[in-house]
């Protein structure tokens, strides 16, 4: 296998993923969101700050980004729909072509992990990005659609008991890859992946996870108060 081919996905996986839709939206408000509320340029921060229709479509960007990296990135390569303009071009196309599923699959994989990572740590903002939620659904309706519905019912009860939009928001970080380890126990690495992705995306809760145990975390439909 081309090392080639695994640097195409990953680094085009990552720069759809770093498109950091929060602050584009924003900013054609003339606001940096990065200086407002809690700084956050995901999709929460931005309907506390924007309203119910930009966090909307943030939200849905933002999942699109991952889905998008999925079900589009690997497919152009494996089915030869770039345009051949160079011999090792061309060869990376006819490899992809041939690959099983199996390498397809972890190819998709690894074009969602990197799509989160773009997300979460956007070249564009120095490095500075969401917490990976949104991005990570999109990732997840892709490969496994099942474990997406059930953190979203895990989320959807968690707001709705709590009041807490981080509450919900970590708790679904921790049933998707209990799902996925439920669902899928013959695909080690999908199972791997998830919980690193989980993990990462409880670790970007760690400021959350501070106000709560302080007591000063915004409860949903509350504005918070500028952080920066």
């Amino acid at each position: 296998m081309p090392f080639f081919a695994y640097i195409v996905i990953a680094l085009g996986a990552y720069l759809i993923g770093s498109i950091p839709t929060g602050f584009l939206v924003a900013k054609a408000k003339g606001i940096d969101i990065r200086k407002t509320g809690s700084g956050n340029i995901g999709a929460t921060n931005a309907m506390r700050v924007l309203g119910k229709p930009a966090g909307i479509f943030v939200l849905l960007m933002d999942a699109l980004k991952g889905y998008a990296a999925v079900t589009l990135l690997t497919p152009m390569l494996c089915d030869g729909y770039l345009h051949l303009i160079t011999h090792q071009t061309a060869f990376l196309v006819a490899y992809f072509r041939d690959q099983p599923d199996e390498v397809r699959m972890h190819m998709s994989i690894l074009a969602g992990i990197f799509a989160v990572l773009g997300h979460n740590y956007t070249c564009w903002l120095k490095f500075k990005g969401g917490k990976g939620i949104a991005t990570t659904a999109g990732v997840y309706l892709a490969l496994a659609p099942w474990a997406v519905l059930v953190a979203l019912v895990v989320f959807i009860l968690a707001v709705m008991i709590t009041r807490y939009v981080s509450v919900g928001s970590i708790l679904a970080a921790i049933a998707l890859p209990a799902t996925v380890w439920i669902m899928s126990p013959d695909n080690l690495f999908l199972d791997l992946v998830t919980t690193a992705l989980g993990l990462m995306a409880i670790y970007k809760h760690k400021g959350n996870i501070q106000r709560l145990m302080a007591g000063m975390e915004n409860r949903l439909g509350k504005k918070p108060e500028a952080t920066k």
